[in-house]
């Protein structure tokens, strides 16, 4: 039951935003494919590539982790029922839109694209928005002390140099 949760909330959320949403922005305007294969137009879907390989990793993680520890999906219909701060949680609290933001930059880059690249920065600001002034006060409400203690250690954006170990761990 838990996978098909998981699937459904990928469906509707993440790949919306990385594939609905680019390809709607793309298809509204007509393909340049005038010097597809120059240099720089390989390297720049080379790089692209490695970005969003980078990004589906992040995210990859974030949503096993979500449903092996968390015991829920990334969607906010169906929170994790427990606090994850294992993995990449102990750098950084926000992980998974880090990497929805790297595959959005990485096709951008692969592509080409200021639209696309618009629509990252867009979607970046709508999160900048909703996560401190929404999910962050649910989240103090689900775990309390536990979300409050994790919060003061753990940046929202730029990842910590070094992990950050909850004091409850091996209790």
């Amino acid at each position: 039951m838990l996978l098909a949760r998981n699937f459904l909330s990928i469906l509707l959320l993440p790949a919306v935003v990385t594939l609905a949403v680019p390809y709607w922005i793309l298809s509204r305007r007509p393909a340049d494919l005038a010097g597809w294969l120059s240099p720089a137009t390989l390297a720049a879907l080379l790089a692209g590539a490695a970005v969003v390989g980078l990004g589906l990793l992040l995210v990859g993680g974030t949503i096993r982790r979500f449903a092996t520890e968390g015991r829920g999906t990334l969607a906010p219909w169906d929170p994790p029922r427990h606090l994850v701060v294992s993995g990449v949680y102990r750098r950084v609290r926000n992980p998974m839109i880090s990497g929805v933001i790297l595959i959005l930059l990485g096709e951008a880059l692969a592509l080409r694209s200021t639209p696309l690249l618009e629509w990252a920065a867009g979607f970046w600001v709508i999160n900048a928005i909703y996560i401190p002034l929404l999910e962050e006060p649910m989240l103090e409400a689900r775990f309390g002390d536990e979300y409050g203690e994790y919060k003061a250690h753990v940046p929202r954006w730029v990842p910590r140099r070094t992990a950050w170990t909850p004091p409850w761990v091996g209790q």
